[in-house]
């Protein structure tokens, strides 16, 4: 079939498609009318651009093969509208099949697998890049170096050398990754005095299954781009590149000076450098030798050699880039019994299609350090490389090693409150919570106070346990909460570091007007943050399996703070630092989650907190055009209960809501345009459980993806005589809850 025929064929079969779909319930008039307007336009457009020939032979063939077939849902679904550009830049599925998938593994990223403007592609990678590079070329000073890493997606290397040569193409000075890393290796390396790079880009889609790919963006000093950049970027130059616009350049003819590699202290046997080794930078190191300025045990390495127990440490990384630079990081800052978890699905060998993972239609499982299924698989593997051994903790990383899950070796006498369980995965609030207090213990001076208290601050995302929040105030540290996302985080933390903690206390307060109909685009509240000293981070924190220290005001804008790790979050950090804290509790006989009863739990200023969070589906997003339907249909039935708590009629698994709120930015207000009887509610509709407001549960949508989140948190102040009690009671008290809204919101699971 030649184009003109496909075309023709093409515009018949999306109407009827898209009129069998509304008329039917599937799709609102929104979406129909959206899908109209924008799926043919766009189909057109790629099927008859020459440019698209050049850069990627065989995508027209791809798409005329499901156009002879058919699809129209697929059609419809791959060019209803371009991937959605969020906070960290695009993410999403490279096709919709397993096939697909795997045919891209085998044969390559120009494959003539189906692609369109809203899967992540070649060509939408290369247009993309394209926008970032002319955008960089348009700032003063000009923007041009750029450092570009990849983990264990399928053909991320290949990806990722394309949009090097891209870069490599505009002018840019290229400092790429010889093997896959971690994204924090990539905050780390853009601001690092070796580079002093402008932009960096990850390949990666996180901790989403298989199916997905995306390209994270970080500006100069590592940290997301601030909305208002990033928004430039993305409506100035990355929506307007085309075709013509995509030149490369390949490495071997990269100008002397202008590609750089990244890495270790000598060139990889089975990399190709395109003649220039010498250009390499032992990155490796630098980031090891960082992260070890925090660690409190001077003697941690001599401890553990001569300890005739050290700490048993169990290591997974899900087949992801963490699978060396954990493992090593750990070793060679003194921890002596390091397993790797491999199991009988190997994971340990980096591999896209995860699988460890059941990757039957309608079973995508992402792996996720901080999902307890994922948990169980690594739990297992362990004692199928090790049937006679066991471990203290095991750390698993998400594929970019950006989230951090610890499952903790649960004492014998709690295991009836654990389901029986010898280990446990535990949740991010309560491993955050123990780490914080870890740090603040370790600083205090001789009379019990924490050494420059007045000075000190954290964030943390909304969604975030309140154990931290009376945590820091138990210890005088200042607090601020953000919306969702490290990007918000390091928002609040640079503008605390300028001065503008006024805002956010006015804010508190209710003194600042400009933000009453709407709230602050990354702040939500703050606490203790009136005496204007207040400029050491202590601790970035997300319930996310997120974390960071962002230390005190950088010397400049393209740095990294004082003191202070990646601007973003990292999960190879986190797995060092509590390891750490293991290591100090078994030393006094102890474990972790001793040291939360004892510390934490029972603290009367703290108290027994307990958070359960699922995401909805449990893995990937509700399907297509259809999926965005389902997602608005249960945020207005969520809207709906909000209307019943305000008259105080909302019941939910027996509990009284006593009060509610809407927390809504309008950084969405694009993709969902508010009317008379929907406004997106970004960062969710939060119903309270208690007078204290430390009882509540949240509905949070995504904003780039069809899925809704899940958060509750409960809180109770248990005697010691009780606490196990207590704590098998808020798990049902959970339990109970999440069961119930799921119920009332028709969002079963799966």
């Amino acid at each position: 079939m030649d184009i003109a025929s496909a075309l023709e064929k093409a515009k018949k079969g999306i109407i009827e498609y898209l009129q069998m779909a509304k008329n039917s319930g599937r799709i609102d008039r929104q979406l129909y009318d959206s899908a109209v307007k924008n799926t043919f336009a766009n189909l057109k457009l790629w099927l008859t651009d020459p440019e698209i020939d050049r850069v990627s032979p065989k995508l027209k063939a791809g798409v005329v093969s499901k156009i002879e077939a058919g699809c129209w849902e697929e059609i419809v679904n791959a060019y209803r509208q371009t991937v959605r550009f969020g906070t960290g830049g695009i993410r999403g599925m490279m096709a919709f099949d397993k096939e697909s998938i795997l045919k891209l593994k085998n044969e390559g990223i120009s494959t003539d697998i189906f692609k369109g403007p809203n899967t992540i592609n070649d060509l939408v990678f290369l247009l993309t890049s394209a926008g970032v590079a002319r955008f960089g070329m348009a700032q003063e000073p000009q923007l041009n170096k750029i450092v570009i890493g990849y983990d264990s997606r399928v053909r991320g290397f290949d990806f990722a050398r394309i949009v090097g040569e891209l870069f490599l193409y505009y002018g840019y000075t290229v400092y790429f990754f010889d093997a896959p890393c971690p994204y924090p290796e990539v905050t780390f390396a853009i601001p690092h005095e070796t580079v002093k790079a402008d932009v960096g880009v990850l390949i990666s889609a996180s901790h989403n299954d298989f199916r997905y790919n995306g390209y994270k963006l970080s500006c100069s000093n590592g940290s997301q781009f601030d909305p208002e950049e990033r928004d430039k970027m993305y409506n100035d130059y990355i929506v307007h590149a085309k075709p013509a616009d995509i030149k490369l350049r390949s490495f071997a003819d990269a100008a002397e000076g202008r590609l750089w590699f990244l890495g270790g202290d000598a060139p990889l046997e089975n990399f190709d450098y395109g003649g220039k080794e010498k250009y390499l930078i032992n990155m490796h190191e630098y980031h090891r030798d960082h992260i070890r300025k925090f660690l409190y045990m001077d003697n941690l390495a001599e401890t553990q050699k001569k300890s005739k127990d050290p700490l048993k440490i169990a290591y997974c990384p899900f087949h992801g880039s963490g699978n060396i630079a954990v493992r090593r990081l750990l070793n060679e800052v003194g921890f002596v019994d390091v397993k790797p978890v491999n199991g009988k699905l190997d994971l340990f060998v980096l591999d896209g299609m995860f699988p460890s993972f059941k990757s039957d239609p309608g079973e995508e499982r992402q792996p996720d350090p901080g999902d307890p299924r994922a948990a169980k698989v690594a739990v297992e593997a362990f004692f199928q490389d090790y049937p006679d051994d066991d471990f203290d903790i095991l750390i698993g990383t998400d594929p970019d090693a950006d989230r951090c899950g610890i499952v903790a070796a649960v004492p014998e006498n709690q295991r009836h409150i654990y389901n029986d369980q010898k280990y446990y995965l535990l949740s991010a609030d309560d491993v955050w919570t123990l780490l914080l207090w870890y740090r603040l213990n370790m600083e205090k001076d001789n009379s019990g106070k924490v050494i420059d208290a007045d000075r000190k601050f954290l964030v943390l995302s909304h969604t975030t346990s309140d154990s931290i929040t009376h945590l820091a105030r138990k210890h005088g540290i200042g607090l601020i909460r953000s919306w969702v996302g490290f990007a918000a985080l390091a928002a609040v933390t640079r503008d605390t570091w300028n001065g503008k903690e006024k805002e956010f206390i006015d804010l508190m307060e209710g003194r600042n007007d400009k933000y009453k109909a709407i709230c602050h685009p990354f702040a939500m509240d703050s606490s203790g943050m009136e005496n204007g000293k207040r400029t050491i981070n202590i601790g970035a924190l997300e319930q996310s399996n997120g974390f960071s220290i962002l230390g005190g005001p950088p010397p400049d804008r393209r740095s990294l703070g004082e003191s202070g790790h990646v601007r973003d979050k990292d999960g190879t950090f986190a797995a060092v630092l509590v390891a750490e804290i293991a290591a100090w509790a078994k030393e006094q006989g102890s474990n972790l989650i001793e040291l939360l009863d004892k510390n934490i739990f029972l603290d009367p200023d703290i108290g027994l907190f307990m958070s359960f969070y699922e995401p909805d589906p449990l893995d990937g997003e509700y399907p297509g055009i259809e999926g965005d339907r389902i997602k608005k249909n249960i945020i207005r039935r969520a809207l709906g209960y909000y209307q019943l708590a305000l008259a105080g009629d909302l019941t939910i698994a027996s509990e009284q809501v006593l009060s509610v709120s809407i927390y809504r930015t309008g950084k969405y207000d694009a993709i969902y345009p508010p009317d008379h009887d929907f406004q997106f509610p970004d960062e969710g509709i939060r119903f309270y459980l208690s007078e204290d407001k430390l009882n509540h549960l949240t509905i949070r949508p995504s904003g780039t993806g069809n899925s809704l989140r899940f958060h509750i948190q409960l809180h109770d102040n248990p005697s010691e005589e009780v606490l196990y009690s207590a704590k098998a009671a808020l798990r049902r008290r959970g339990k109970a809850l999440m069961d119930d809204l799921r119920v009332l919101l028709k969002a079963p699971r799966g």
